[in-house]
């Protein structure tokens, strides 16, 4: 059987994380000419600054279990086919709760045993037997969860590798391009506009900037839900520790790189970054060694972390919390990605949502999701 047809031949995307990057290597793929714009270099949005954890772990509504258990799917194959890669990674995750009434994490177990998930509950004892580089005894007396199918990837590394596919491939990759406006001629989007005057024509366009989509869409009348914090995004210098799992603690998430560093994040991190009046970004250094302290008590032999750099700004999540894909009802031609979730379902996203770009497709998958939810 051969494979259907394009209806379009050409396709803009804005926005060069790892929405924009997947989507439009999967257009390339299908022969589609593609030209991708980005308002600096490639993943210097929320793409570079993830804790990029592959999970679908804990509670959520089943349609969005199931696309993110699906994207983590994606990346299985392509571990397969990239294997030895340092920028994947399928050692699992281990996550427990603090000792106190908040505490579900039995709960938590039962639930995503029900679902089929992988799922472990282990002691504290259990986790200093198996999981490598992690000190069991700050583990709660309820257990912690290992879910052994979950992973990290390094996402710029990820979108490098997709880059030249699509160069290669002829794709066109514009950096530095400054904000982008959409164009509309009679009720469709045809393409946009940069800062400096350049226009790009194209028959389907991409909107995947991160937290700047809901405000480019309103500059269209279209509402997209926003809940979008300032994250904060601590990374170590490389140290020799055997941790290969990632690690969401009640003080601190923690995440192996592929030079051998940490990258550290927490909620309560997030909430003492400081936001001017000028729209600038500081993380306290109280905050910065807190967490840095609080990763040292989960990790076994306390290693010296010494920070390398100290990450900030917005972590797109839509209003509600799931995901935003599909073609805009008020502005046909034009598709919107916007996600929290932007590392697990990067892959995902991407092909479908070339699927439904190029061959006028409307997936299952994403019904949940719509763009047009926020209208009602």
């Amino acid at each position: 059987m051969q494979c259907p047809k394009p209806s379009i031949s050409t396709a803009l995307i804005i926005g060069g994380g790892i929405f924009g990057v997947s989507t439009a290597a999967q257009l390339t793929r299908m022969g589609v000419q593609v030209t991708l714009i980005n308002d600096g270099p490639l993943g210097n949005g929320a793409s570079g600054r993830s804790l990029a954890w592959l999970n679908t772990a804990r509670r959520r509504s089943l349609p969005y279990h199931r696309l993110r258990q699906a994207g983590i799917e994606r990346y299985r194959v392509l571990a397969d086919r990239n294997p030895g890669v340092s920028w994947l990674s399928f050692a699992g995750g281990l996550t427990w709760d603090a000792e106190d009434n908040s505490n579900e994490i039995v709960d938590v177990h039962r639930y995503e045993r029900e679902l089929g998930y992988l799922s472990e509950l282990l002691s504290g004892e259990e986790v200093s037997a198996r999981i490598e580089g992690v000190d069991g005894s700050q583990v709660t007396s309820a257990g912690a969860i290992f879910n052994g199918n979950e992973g990290w990837v390094d996402l710029p590394s990820l979108i490098a590798q997709l880059a030249s596919e699509i160069t290669a491939s002829g794709g066109t990759i514009i950096t530095d391009a400054g904000t982008a406006k959409l164009t509309v001629e009679d009720g469709r989007c045809t393409g946009a506009v940069c800062a400096n005057g350049r226009s790009f024509h194209a028959d389907r366009v991409l909107v995947a900037t991160g937290p700047a989509v809901p405000a480019m869409l309103a500059g269209q009348g279209i509402t997209i839900g926003d809940d979008t914090p300032v994250a904060l995004l601590v990374e170590t210098h490389p140290v020799a520790h055997p941790l290969q799992a990632v690690l969401n603690t009640p003080r601190v998430a923690i995440r192996p790189t592929p030079d051998g560093a940490f990258f550290l994040d927490s909620g309560w991190s997030e909430e003492e970054v400081v936001v001017h009046e000028d729209g600038s970004y500081q993380a306290l250094d109280s905050t910065v060694s807190e967490l840095v302290d609080e990763a040292r008590k989960v990790l076994s032999g306390a290693p010296e972390l010494k920070v390398k750099a100290v990450h900030l700004g917005p972590k797109p999540i839509p209003g509600g919390g799931e995901p935003v894909f599909g073609e805009l009802e008020k502005l046909p031609g034009c598709f919107v990605a916007f996600s929290h979730s932007g590392a697990t379902l990067g892959l995902l996203a991407g092909e479908l949502l070339a699927e439904e770009m190029a061959l006028e497709l409307r997936h299952p998958l994403l019904d949940p999701f719509r763009p047009e939810r926020f209208a009602n």
